[in-house]
């Protein structure tokens, strides 16, 4: 029954990849900029799908394909931004709770890039729309919010590249199950790792201080 289960789901996945390839391949490198763009400005698309679609149809435009879908995530971002800068801080309060809105304004009152950045590396589940929006009610910067976004995007899926041109577009389906059962243990790994680099990265700046 479970083999059923997988079998049928791996089943939808293709014909929905399919589909889509068909609708996006007369846009060229286009059509995964606009997805990824719909999909920034809260329109929720399977971006990782896509970008594993393209990646999987031409090998050689790989690092296209993912400055592409980083660029367009950018841009259409800037809805959200637009939304959290003109008054958002209601509405996310709305969304979350009163100790959470506190904790998401310290953090980027305190590391305004890479608190956004960081849930921008990350997969799904995250809620990075609400990252994007506290980015905002905090005032960062255009070029900033811009930056980080593209930067960890395109992290995000370069490594999904990565995996597709090893092991095919049916590492989507793979690392969607992982990532729903196991989500908190990537998490604390990407912190552990940034931990140690700021801890690196700040040594190495009191090391060349002088006396």
């Amino acid at each position: 029954m479970h083999s059923l289960t997988l079998n049928t789901i791996k089943h939808i996945i293709t014909r929905y990849t399919a589909f889509l390839w068909a609708v996006l391949k007369p846009l060229g490198p286009w059509g995964v900029f606009v997805v990824a763009a719909l999909d920034g400005a809260a329109f929720g698309l399977p971006m990782d799908v896509v970008v594993a679609g393209y990646v999987a149809q031409n090998h050689s435009r790989f690092l296209l394909y993912v400055f592409m879908a980083a660029a367009g995530s950018a841009i259409g971002s800037l809805a959200i931004y637009a939304i959290g800068y003109a008054g958002g801080e209601e509405l996310l309060r709305k969304r979350v709770s009163a100790a959470r809105f506190d904790k998401l304004h310290a953090a980027f009152e305190k590391h305004p890039f890479w608190s956004l950045m960081f849930p921008a590396m990350l997969p799904p589940p995250t809620p990075f729309k609400m990252f994007a929006l506290g980015a905002a009610v905090a005032e960062m910067s255009i070029s900033h919010f811009l930056l980080a976004i593209f930067l960890g995007r395109a992290v995000r899926f370069f490594l999904l590249g990565i995996l597709v041109l090893k092991f095919g577009p049916g590492v989507v389906h793979t690392l969607g199950i992982f990532f729903g059962h196991h989500f908190h243990w990537l998490v604390i790994a990407v912190i552990v790792g940034l931990g140690v680099w700021f801890f690196l990265r700040h040594r190495k700046r009191a090391l060349r201080s002088p006396e």
